[in-house]
């Protein structure tokens, strides 16, 4: 894309590293796609940063966003709340959300909430 402007190649692609104590969170976007992947604790003192960053990709141009899960050592009630409120939030925004499965422990989690069956997982 050499004939484009340099701050039409930013909004094509951008990457960002926050880290939030027990949470480092990544975002990046490529092309329509934006992926924000989680590495830690997904818990009360955490989620208002993931929430703020989904919220920025879900008033963008993107025809896809990705919440990957994969790096997550812990997730408490208000990670799910924020899954959902996400979820909820897709549905009446042409159903951008995918999640990408957290470890086994992760997973469990949700599983007992009852909410696995429910989000918008990949696969």
């Amino acid at each position: 894309m050499p004939d484009e402007r340099p701050e039409e190649r930013h909004e094509l692609r951008a990457s960002e590293l926050i880290e939030l104590g027990a949470l480092t969170m990544t975002s990046e976007r490529e092309d329509v796609i934006h992926v924000i992947s989680l590495f830690g604790e997904l818990d009360v003192a955490t989620a208002g940063e993931v929430r703020g960053e989904l919220e920025r990709a879900e008033a963008s141009d993107a025809a896809s966003i990705v919440l990957d899960l994969s790096g997550l050592t812990f997730m408490d009630s208000t990670g799910i709340r924020l899954l959902i409120e996400a979820r909820d939030r897709s549905r009446s925004d042409r159903n951008r959300l995918t999640l990408l499965r957290g470890p086994a422990s992760v997973q469990r989690v949700l599983q007992i909430a009852g909410v696995d069956d429910v989000l918008p997982f990949a696969d």
